[in-house]
């Protein structure tokens, strides 16, 4: 597990509320059981949270779920980014966009 967090302009930094943590660790949980993750890391960052999800610690991660409250009243706060940084869900609720990683709905990448 990696932690890590930056400091905002003005002291301000977004994170994850307990209970977006725990829809994103229950995810992660049966993904560990199916073989498919290994490793994820926690990023509180000035404009974003960010959840990173590898399959080995030592490589970029497979999937990013960021929470960016600025966008919340246009596109949504939440999007799930792959490999190559393309966007493959985005929405105004969490689990919204975790419905991606719903089984058929996905493929790891590679």
């Amino acid at each position: 597990m990696v932690l890590e967090s930056s400091s905002a302009p003005h002291g301000g930094v977004v994170f994850f509320e307990r209970r977006e943590l725990d829809q994103l660790m229950r995810l992660y949980g049966r993904m560990v059981a199916a073989g498919e993750w290994r490793d994820y890391g926690i990023a509180g960052l000035s404009e974003s949270a960010v959840f990173s999800i590898f399959r080995h610690a030592a490589e970029a991660p497979l999937y990013r779920v960021e929470k960016r409250p600025a966008l919340a009243r246009k596109q949504g706060a939440w999007a799930v980014y792959g490999q190559g940084g393309q966007i493959l869900k985005r929405g105004h609720e969490l689990a919204q966009v975790l419905r991606v990683f719903e089984k058929g709905k996905f493929a790891v990448i590679d």
